[in-house]
């Protein structure tokens, strides 16, 4: 639902601000406490911010900082992750992480890591040996010297989880409005009327998932914020699916203050990922990637799994991740303005998402706000895109493959453009299916593609969008 018209409700209990992961997570649980929650997206569709790069690791919250509310957050995550995925269809690849120590200064740091999980309830991660080490990842460099094992961190889909989590708030009665920028806002001290580029909109609460807009959003709607945005961007590679059987693990450093560090793990699609950097720059926008350092992450990569060398790569792509000036995230309700913040998630925001809606609805109760729950739950489904999963090229009547590289079909690409939440831009159709993001990049596809989405969408896109053109460009220079 895209036009403000359309909108029926005279005033809402929650209007959200932002639909990226936490955006979405956070509009699931509301509605299914029973609140009526309102999204506003400023983006054509949905994860169009910070949300849509990132190495899509369901993290356990080993190395979280103990008694964080970031490591709270993905503890809970974690385990309604398990408990929701059959019955809403989401994807995982039971991958396990392998912490890994080159040197001896980061050998002598394993101790301290693993004592940390142990502190953050995962207990069976465990120090192993070089020897140990490459019994399970034979094709790690032997330069390795140990490692800890921590078997339950998992691979999962940087996409279809959050979108199942929005359709979910939707199928059970949320409003999603994108394309839609928040201009100003008043509170009368009972309820908040927001002006937008689509129209005003009353709500009893807000809640400020804008990510890296934050803490912008909280100075036009309350004149105040208590952290600052310091955008951090993160470049990664992709290689192609043949080298998807190199590895098993997830490859992981040891990390330092600023970052993780570049991880080298599969992906639920049947690549291999490197990255990311960490890169600090003023630009909230600039995703930019370039040739040199990519080169740079390439030769990580290998240095990291030899038999990389020569392997072909199929994309590159950069993500923004909303850090701040603090460690943790930046959560904080404004009780008298029926104000939340939710800021500062980094780069665990979609291991988090669950946990930190979890947590910002149980404030929020407690501040006396009480729903009364939809006796019926709808859960709702999308068509897989995991190699894992049976895809529907696999399955009769598909209407053909539009998509050779990625194997997407005809009837694929017709469902993400229908339903309750159609794809509203090329880009949201590329996350929904995959289509035009693997070796050829849609330079065959893209005739096909055009006459399948045509009127289409809001704002029409040029068939390869600038994102793609990015990623062709920086591919040619490796």
């Amino acid at each position: 639902m895209t036009n403000a018209s359309k909108i029926v409700a005279s005033q809402y209990d929650i209007i959200i601000i932002g639909a990226g992961i936490v955006g979405c997570a956070m509009a699931r649980q509301f509605t299914l406490e029973g609140a009526s929650v309102l999204i506003i997206e400023k983006g054509l569709d949905i994860l169009d911010g910070a949300s849509k790069g990132n190495s899509a690791i369901l993290h356990t919250g080993f190395d979280a900082p103990s008694g964080s509310v970031e490591q709270a957050c993905i503890a809970d995550s974690y385990q309604e992750y398990l408990q929701i995925r059959k019955k809403l269809k989401l994807p995982l690849l039971k991958t396990s992480a392998l912490v890994t120590a080159w040197t001896e200064d980061q050998e002598n740091l394993l101790g301290g890591i693993l004592d940390k999980a142990h502190i953050n309830g995962v207990d069976d991660a465990e120090l192993i040996t070089a020897s140990a080490t490459l019994k399970k990842e034979p094709n790690l460099s032997n330069t390795v010297r140990a490692a800890i094992h921590i078997p339950r961190e998992y691979v999962i889909d940087p996409w279809t989880a959050p979108t199942v989590y929005m359709l979910q708030a939707i199928e059970n009665g949320a409003t999603l409005q994108r394309n839609t920028q928040v201009l100003n806002g008043d509170f009368d001290g009972e309820s908040w009327q927001i002006q937008t580029t689509q129209g005003s909109f009353k709500g009893n609460t807000l809640i400020n998932c804008a990510g890296l807009y934050g803490d912008k959003v909280d100075s036009l709607l309350i004149k105040k914020t208590s952290f600052e945005i310091r955008p951090r961007k993160g470049q990664f590679i992709v290689y192609d699916k043949a080298t998807s059987k190199l590895i098993n693990a997830i490859i992981l450093p040891v990390p330092n203050e600023i970052t993780k560090g570049v991880v080298v793990c599969r992906t639920i699609f049947g690549n291999v990922l490197v990255g990311p950097t960490a890169e600090e720059q003023k630009s909230r926008d600039d995703a930019s990637v370039n040739k040199k350092t990519l080169q740079a992450l390439q030769q990580k990569g290998e240095e990291i799994v030899p038999a990389l060398r020569n392997c072909p790569i199929t994309a590159t792509f950069a993500g923004i991740r909303p850090a701040t000036e603090f460690k943790d995230y930046c959560i904080q309700h404004y009780k008298k303005e029926h104000y939340i913040s939710v800021g500062g998630i980094r780069s665990t925001g979609l291991s988090a998402a669950l946990g930190i809606a979890k947590r910002v609805f149980a404030d929020y109760q407690n501040a006396g706000n009480i729903h009364k729950a939809p006796d019926k739950i709808i859960y709702p489904s999308v068509l897989p895109l995991a190699e894992t999963e049976q895809r529907d090229w696999q399955k009769p009547g598909n209407e053909g493959i539009v998509c050779h590289c990625e194997w997407v079909t005809q009837r694929e690409i017709k469902t993400a453009l229908s339903g309750r939440m159609p794809a509203n831009s090329l880009a949201g159709l590329k996350r929904r299916t995959r289509v035009t993001m693997g070796r050829c990049q849609g330079f065959y596809c893209a005739a096909r593609l055009a006459k399948l989405t045509e009127g289409a969408f809001s704002k029409e896109p040029s068939l390869l969008d600038e994102d793609t053109q990015r990623e062709q460009a920086a591919t040619r220079y490796l």
